[in-house]
C-alpha cells in the first residue's frame, strides 16, 4: 500500500478489480493450502513437527469453541471453520511483509467473507430442516419479519467491517510509524507494531470466526 486510501484497479469486461486484492487474496489461498499439506504431510499420532502441532493446536481451539457453542452435534462443520481461520489468519498477516498486502485490509474482501458465512448459515439450516427454517422469520410476531431481516443483513457487515477496520488501521499506523521516525531508527517502533499485529492478526481471524460459529448455532440447533 503505497499511498493510504489510494487503490489500484484494473477493467475487465466493465467491471472495475482491485489487482492488488486478487493477487494477494491468490496467494493467501495458495499459503493456506501449503499450510495444510505440511500438516498433514506424513500424519504421527505423537506429532514430533512443527506444522501438525500448531496445525492440531488450532484444529482443537476450533473444535472446542464449536462444542462450546452449537454442541457436539456441530463438529462436522469442523473443517469450514478450521479453513476460515487459517485463511483470515494468513490473510491478515500479508500486509506486515515488505510488498505484501493484507486482502482483509479491502471491503470487498470482508464483505465477500461475511455474506459467505451468512450463505453457509442458511445453507447448513436448509440441510437440516428444510423449509421450516423461514419459520423464525416471522417470530414471536409476524411483524417481526422486518426487525428479522434486518438483522440477517446487519450480521455479515458487522462482520466485514469489524475486521476490515481493525487490519486497515493496523497497516496505516506502520506506513505513518515508517514516515514520522528518522530513517535509522523506524525499525524500532514498526517492529514492535509488526509484533503486535501478528497476534491482533490471530485475534481477529478467532473473532470472526467464533462469530461466525455463533451464528451459525441457529441452524443447528434451532432458534431460540
Amino acid at each position: 500500500m503505497d499511498k493510504i486510501g489510494v487503490r489500484e484497479v484494473i477493467e475487465i469486461g466493465g467491471f472495475m478489480f482491485n489487482e492488488h486484492t486478487i493477487i494477494m487474496t491468490w496467494i493467501t489461498m495458495i499459503f493456506t493450502v501449503i499450510v495444510a499439506k505440511l500438516a498433514t504431510r506424513n500424519v504421527k499420532e505423537i506429532p514430533d513437527g512443527f506444522f501438525q502441532s500448531a496445525v492440531e493446536m488450532i484444529v482443537d481451539l476450533v473444535q472446542d469453541k464449536i462444542k462450546s457453542i452449537i454442541g457436539p452435534e456441530g463438529l462436522y462443520l469442523t473443517h469450514y471453520f478450521l479453513t476460515l481461520f487459517l485463511y483470515l489468519m494468513i490473510a491478515n498477516w500479508q500486509g506486515l511483509t515488505p510488498i505484501g498486502e493484507s486482502p482483509t485490509n479491502d471491503l470487498n474482501t470482508t464483505l465477500g467473507m461475511g455474506f459467505m458465512t451468512s450463505i453457509a448459515v442458511h445453507f447448513v439450516a436448509f440441510r437440516n430442516k428444510g423449509i421450516s427454517h423461514l419459520h423464525h422469520f416471522i417470530e414471536p410476531f409476524a411483524p417481526f419479519i422486518i426487525v428479522n431481516v434486518i438483522e440477517e443483513l446487519a450480521r455479515p457487515c458487522t462482520l466485514a467491517f469489524r475486521l476490515f477496520g481493525n487490519i486497515l488501521a493496523g497497516e496505516v499506523l506502520i506506513i505513518i510509524m515508517l514516515a514520522l521516525v528518522p530513517w535509522y531508527a523506524n525499525w524500532i517502533p514498526s517492529t514492535i507494531w509488526v509484533c503486535f499485529s501478528i497476534f491482533v492478526g490471530i485475534i481477529q481471524a478467532f473473532i470472526f470466526t467464533t462469530l461466525s460459529i455463533t451464528y451459525m448455532a441457529p441452524s443447528v440447533k434451532g432458534h431460540e
